[in-house]
């Protein structure tokens, strides 16, 4: 008997690929570009995922609006001069779990991140990521994460039935049972694995788990 169509959607910093050198890079160019003290990188992270402008919102709270928008600028400039010069790696096992995923009947990809479309655009032009998700949503089009419309954006597009979220934040969590989905955490990522298990319907500590958990989420194994 076959199965629902069933979407699995990722996140991309923290989850499909390591960007926190260069996420950590491009704040602390900003911050000094601008005479701020740079925040300390458990801050930093602990915002990756957020849409750029309410990252720098809970960053600096204090800060005025025009401030702020000088200080995303300055990041984005210095993240895309380092993003040129080194890419994000993968992370290990990230290609043969989308491999096996992409190859299962009635399972469909796709991503949800708090990346720019030229952001998103830059990742995927790596041949090995390069055509394997059928909808790609980002925060130029949406709230920022926590907020749902991302995911029920996802689920339209794709035409599926159900669908899980997959991301290493509670930001991801949030959003993935805020729109009706099942929810996996990555303990690989930015945010704590405690964190993440008080939010996920399930956690994993590597790709190799992944495949599994995507099925047993359902009891079809």
């Amino acid at each position: 008997m076959s199965r629902p169509r069933t979407l699995v959607l990722f996140d991309v910093d923290g989850t499909l690929i390591d960007s926190q050198s260069h996420i950590l890079g491009a704040m602390e160019l900003a911050f000094k570009v601008r005479g701020l003290v740079v925040p300390p990188a458990s801050e930093i992270l602990a915002i990756v995922g957020l849409s750029l402008a309410e990252a720098f919102a809970q960053l600096c709270p204090e800060m005025g609006l025009q401030e702020r928008g000088l200080l995303v600028e300055a990041y984005k400039g210095s993240f895309a001069r380092l993003r040129s010069a080194s890419a994000s790696p993968l992370y290990p096992g990230t290609l043969a779990c989308l491999d096996v995923l992409k190859d299962t009947d009635d399972i469909v990809l796709g991503i949800a991140t708090g990346m720019s479309r030229r952001g998103l655009r830059h990742v995927l032009s790596n041949p090995d990521l390069a055509g394997r998700f059928v909808t790609t949503q980002v925060a130029d089009d949406h709230p920022s994460k926590p907020h749902p419309s991302m995911v029920l954006q996802a689920m339209a597009e794709s035409g599926a039935a159900r669908g899980v979220m997959i991301g290493d934040t509670t930001f991801d969590m949030q959003m993935g049972r805020t729109a009706g989905l099942k929810t996996i955490g990555v303990c690989w990522g930015y945010h704590s694995k405690q964190a993440l298990r008080a939010r996920a319907d399930r956690t994993v500590a590597d790709y190799a788990q992944l495949v599994l958990e995507v099925q047993n989420l359902w009891g079809e194994i």
